[in-house]
């Protein structure tokens, strides 16, 4: 077993939360616990609440680190029309799910009241919108602001809808060309009533 003088409070922060990253991976959210965390780490669960509050803090930087990277694989060519930049949105959103599935899935376990989540938290989340708002204004200049983001959320919602529908709804995981089929369709759609 490592001493706690072998690594800094951050180093030992770093291998938390990879531990962690790592059994939400494999098993799932109902795997984690301190005690697994701290077997794989080689330190005590005392060590681990020296640099996380609580087990809900540990979730909470897990979730962060994977809103981070579904950001950074939703980046799209800005040569692109902002139509097909929105279809390579939703192309990106299935796939991180599809490839990361208990990670992706592990964002919407609820673990605590949306009201009790931590700013940083929040403000990741609105990060995603962002890139659909301004596509979407793109697409009608004239829309409000309101307008922008109510259907930045809509449109977000069904994207993750297909998602959740293709990827562990009742019928299992199902053909990955039909969900991007599916996704070009409701994206499509709604671009279309959009600018209407």
């Amino acid at each position: 077993m490592a001493r706690r003088s072998e690594h800094s409070q951050e180093q030992i922060k770093e291998m938390v939360l990879g531990a962690a990253e790592a059994i939400v991976v494999k098993h799932g959210l109902q795997e984690l616990t301190v005690r697994k965390i701290a077997m794989d780490i080689g330190y005590t669960v005392g060590s681990i609440y020296m640099v996380f509050a609580n087990m809900q803090d540990l979730i909470t930087h897990i979730k962060l680190r994977t809103l981070e990277q579904l950001a950074e694989q939703l980046q799209t060519p800005v040569t692109d029309s902002p139509t097909q930049q929105i279809q390579t949105i939703a192309e990106q959103y299935y796939n991180f799910a599809e490839q990361n599935f208990n990670r992706w899935h592990f964002l919407f376990e609820i673990s605590q009241p949306q009201s009790e989540l931590p700013l940083s938290y929040r403000q990741k989340v609105e990060q995603l919108l962002q890139p659909l708002i301004q596509l979407l204004a793109q697409l009608r200049p004239q829309a409000s602001s309101a307008e922008l983001e109510l259907a930045a959320r809509g449109l977000w919602g069904a994207i993750h809808g297909v998602s959740v529908y293709y990827l562990g709804g009742s019928l299992g995981r199902t053909a990955t060309q039909d969900a991007q089929q599916a996704l070009s369709l409701v994206v499509t759609h709604f671009i279309r009533g959009w600018q209407v």
